[in-house]
């Protein structure tokens, strides 16, 4: 990935510490990245051990924003940034509870490899795996255009986020039929349910680093405003 676009400083030592930021949080993206691959690969095998691996390795995730957010910190105090360093500090400290939850969906992904599915029911799952192959790639160009702070690539993720939501609404209505129609299938079926909700909060997840995106660039907030608003009000100066 191309570098984000980091302003330059006299002082070495603080460009030094915003570039050391800055590959931690590609580090902490690529991890959690990784994990939601492993997640998905490991309920379109059936594979119990690589869902295990999944469930256990988490905690390298956990610890890994604990340790950026007290870079964030440190990084506050000791330099006071003003203007786009504080932005870019504040997004990335944003950033990184996103992934951090991201993660989390995905070990609840990896646990509907846990359970066994009959013939019937193992469409559903190809379904699930049909979303998260989209989200997967949502999110690997969100961390592309964060590592970029590309905001043009951040807006047009941002967009995308309503196929995943459509593509989430399809899933749940075949499931909810499956059930009523088979009242036995209801606690496997509710694995798959969940997990479909997952991956539709991790659509959501990228949504928002792509907000920080657009703040770090623009230094407007958009959170709580609609697309239109985004693209005409902050964006029509591109």
């Amino acid at each position: 990935m191309e570098s984000m676009n980091l302003n330059k400083h006299i002082s070495g030592q603080f460009n030094e510490e915003l570039e050391n930021l800055r590959n931690h949080v590609m580090k902490m993206g690529g991890m959690v990245e990784q994990q939601l691959t492993n997640a998905l690969n490991a309920v379109e095998n059936t594979d119990e051990e690589l869902a295990q691996e999944v469930l256990t390795s988490d905690f390298k995730i956990n610890l890994l924003e604990v340790s950026i957010d007290e870079e964030c910190t440190k990084i506050i105090a000791k330099r006071q940034p003003a203007a786009s360093d504080l932005r870019l500090i504040l997004a990335i400290a944003k950033a990184i509870s996103d992934l951090e939850r991201i993660g989390d969906e995905a070990g609840r992904i990896a646990k509907v490899a846990l359970k066994s599915f009959s013939g019937a029911q193992q469409e559903f799952l190809l379904s699930l795996d049909n979303m998260g192959r989209q989200v997967l790639k949502m999110l690997h160009d969100t961390l592309d255009a964060f590592a970029r702070m590309d905001v043009d690539a951040a807006f047009e993720i941002h967009k995308d986020d309503q196929k995943v939501d459509r593509e989430y609404e399809a899933l749940t209505r075949q499931l909810m039929t499956y059930m009523m129609e088979d009242p036995r299938s209801i606690p496997k079926i509710m694995d798959v349910l969940w997990s479909a909700r997952s991956l539709e909060r991790i659509g959501d997840r990228c949504q928002n680093i792509c907000e920080y995106v657009i703040y770090f660039v623009k230094g407007k907030d958009v959170r709580h405003i609609t697309r239109e608003q985004i693209e005409k009000d902050i964006l029509g100066n591109r």
